[in-house]
């Protein structure tokens, strides 16, 4: 298995919240059939895994691969959902476009032997401090940009 996380994106929004961004990739293989994705201990740190591509690695055995995630739904409770069956004859790749998840996520090769290569990002959302300008500074900042705006005029009528 490998596992590997390259800093790839800083987001401040303009709310109170910090999006980080990075590399994710783990292989799943008959030796390590599983892989699982935990949280920090940290209070204020949301963690999640945004799964992107599934294929198989170099090596891999006709046969089918099934790759199944576990992660939590709305009310609390564990489900399993096989995610890709992936064969090297006619879909040795797949395209999971945006497929989030909050941790803690465990992706388990349920049928084959792969290995099988799952990438994607791993996201860290964080309550971002205060900034050093006050609300009363923002509020003035902000009126001044409206002030800058130039009058609408009324379109002109044809006689």
């Amino acid at each position: 298995m490998s596992f590997s996380e390259d800093e790839s994106l800083h987001v401040a929004s303009a709310g109170q919240s910090k999006l980080e961004s990075y590399l994710f990739s783990c292989e799943l293989s008959s030796k390590v059939p599983s892989y699982s994705f935990h949280d920090d201990e940290e209070e204020d740190l949301e963690h999640f895994l945004e799964l992107r591509t599934v294929c198989l690695g170099e090596g891999a055995k006709e046969e089918s691969n099934v790759v199944e995630v576990t992660a939590m739904n709305h009310l609390g409770k564990n489900v399993s959902v096989p995610i890709a069956n992936l064969n090297i004859k006619c879909l040795p790749m797949m395209s999971l476009g945006e497929f989030e998840l909050k941790a803690p996520v465990t992706i388990r090769l349920k049928a084959g032997s792969g290995p099988v290569v799952i990438s994607g990002l791993h996201l860290i959302a964080s309550q971002e401090e205060d900034s050093d300008m006050s609300e009363e500074e923002e509020t003035e900042e902000e009126d001044e940009d409206e002030e800058e705006l130039p009058a609408i005029k009324p379109a002109k009528k044809k006689q």
